[in-house]
């Protein structure tokens, strides 16, 4: 049996909802690493929470995860390949 993925905690604060999808995320083989980033806000409202891949990085990709005015970076270090990651993205919300 493969072991779960590293969720990496290194800020006090993150977007509501999205520590859960990330938990359940670390489960999935091919996923090694994540690690929650930078919040920032945003001018358009997003009234739910939702998880976008964004691009590419060394060895995983990045997630801009939105709720309200908030938007939080999320970098994964994925050993999938960009459109089995993006389904997967797309079943956990």
């Amino acid at each position: 049996m493969a072991s779960k993925g590293r969720l990496v905690l290194n800020h006090s604060t993150h977007i509501p909802g999205l520590l859960v999808i990330l938990e359940k995320l670390i489960h999935f083989p091919g996923i090694q690493t994540v690690t929650p980033g930078v919040i920032s806000r945003v001018k358009r409202h997003s009234p739910h929470l939702r998880l976008r891949v964004s691009v590419p990085i060394r060895g995983g990709f990045k997630l801009l995860a939105r709720s309200g005015k908030t938007v939080q970076e999320v970098f994964v270090v994925t050993t999938l390949p960009q459109d089995r990651f993006s389904q997967l993205i797309a079943e956990l919300c």
